[in-house]
Order: structure tokens, then sequence, then C-alpha cells
């Protein structure tokens, strides 16, 4: 496994012309199980980088967890062809984790990590203490720098990336996964270390905008999602309920605002 999240792989290219062996650069994929306290809850499929983020950030968005101080300690360890990423929680977490466990013994899998019904899948999203107004060319600056940042899929072409902004545009932190979730779980848990935060910013996004992906910016307190593609109904439905303004196809200098419109300043 890389730290680079890259590993190469031989392939035949096939053109009019013929064909050639060559080595290719690929993003690495593999199985990430999430375990608390001695329990694994969910596994994962993920690029094996910031791992100790990605838990941390994980445990904040999906609510196991209130604050990152009710995480004790974090370890990562390789186990057969994939990755355990240990958290020690509270005990009050963790045994309302065991009741979430015990909810679903019996059924099926379903959608979304650790629910078992509508009403636990479709969870009310909490509104956001103190959503800042964000310019349009913040906006459009942040995602514009993005790019660059984007040092894991330079080489393979793969990978997701979510970063938080300032409100100015600055790009402060940035974390990149084959999966766009999990790009956003490992930006939660890297701004769960420092206070950056709250002083307030928004979350860029090289994918679409799904529920999800507005469920865990709300988590971070971000004043706005902007996403370089399309956004879900029930994305912008969510996005208003947690008064994030949710920024869609920011492209070739424009971009449309789909929910706090009102938000988004010239």
């Amino acid at each position: 496994m890389s730290p680079e999240g890259t590993v190469r792989r031989p392939a035949r290219r096939l053109t009019a012309g013929g064909s050639e062996s060559l080595e290719e650069a690929v993003a690495e994929e593999v199985a990430v199980a999430l375990v608390y306290n001695g329990i694994s809850h969910a596994v994962m499929m993920a690029t094996p980088c910031d791992l100790e983020d990605f838990g941390r950030g994980f445990s904040l968005t999906e609510r196991i967890v209130g604050k990152a101080a009710e995480i004790y300690d974090i370890d990562t360890e390789p186990v057969g062809r994939g990755i355990e990423v240990r958290l020690e929680i509270a005990a009050q977490r963790m045994a309302g984790l065991q009741e979430r466990r015990r909810s679903l013994a019996g059924r099926t899998g379903c959608g979304l990590c650790g629910v078992d019904s509508l009403d636990a899948a479709l969870r009310a999203v909490p509104a956001v203490g103190q959503p800042w107004p964000v310019s349009r060319l913040s906006i459009e600056r942040a995602m514009a720098a993005l790019p660059a940042q984007q040092r894991l899929n330079r080489p393979n072409g793969a990978m997701h990336a979510a970063a938080w902004a300032s409100l100015e545009g600055a790009l402060v932190a940035v974390r990149e996964d084959v999966g766009r979730h999990n790009a956003l779980d490992k930006l939660a848990g890297a701004l769960a270390r420092s206070d950056v935060a709250a002083a307030g910013g928004f979350v860029v996004v090289t994918s679409r905008c799904s529920y999800e992906m507005v469920q865990k910016a709300a988590a971070i307190g971000a004043s706005a999602i902007a996403a370089v593609s399309a956004p879900t109904s029930l994305a912008i439905e969510t996005a208003e309920q947690a008064g994030i303004a949710l920024v869609a196809f920011v492209r070739e200098g424009r971009l449309t605002a789909y929910a706090c419109a009102d938000r988004i300043v010239a």
C-alpha cells in the first residue's frame, strides 16, 4: 500500500496504429474498517492516506461522537489486504453506537452506513449556527485554486477532492480520496484538529453534490458548499434546512446558486 495513494500497474495501450506495453499510475483503493472500542462498525473503500483524519471526520459527520474531544485515541493498522482505523471513544458515545448496532441486527444491508429506517436515513440536519455571506468571486477563486492542490490526483486522475476555503476564497485545507464522501470526511477530520472552521468559511468539492455531502458540510459548520458538478433535489432541500448556501456548476466564470442564494453576494 502506498501512502501517496498511487500504485504502478502494467497496461497495454491500443490505437489504430497498434499497441504498446506500458506501466500506468492508478489510484489505490483498499478496504478500510472503522473500529470503535474494539468493535468493527463499518468498512469503506478508500484511499490509504490521511486515515486518522478519515476516522475522526467520519465519527463527527456521522454523529457517532458529538465533538472531537470524545475521541480519545486513533491509530491505524494494516490487516490482511485492508487497514483498520481503531478509535477509542467516550463510553457514553460507545453505548449509543452499540444501541444503533443492536437495532440493525437481523436486517439486510441498506445504502447508508449504520441506518436501518427511512427516518434515520433522512434525519434532520441541524441549522448551521452562524452562516456568513460568501462572495461569488471567493467561490470562483477557491475552485480555480483547487486543481493545483490536488497532489494525489495529479499522477492518476482518479481522485476527488474536498477543500475548506476562507471567506476570502483562500484554500486552508485540502483532502483527497477515490470516494467523494471520504474526501469530505477526511477534510472534516483535518479541520477538527484546529480552530480554522470557527473563523468562517465554505467547502469546495470536485464532484456532484448529494444529500450526504450537504449533511457533512453542515456538520463542519460551513456557510456554503460549492460543487463543480450538479446537485440533487434532496441536497437542495437539506441545504435550505441547514441554512447552507448550495452552489453548483462552478466553472468557466459562472455558477448557479440552488439554496440560500441570497447569501451569495457579488
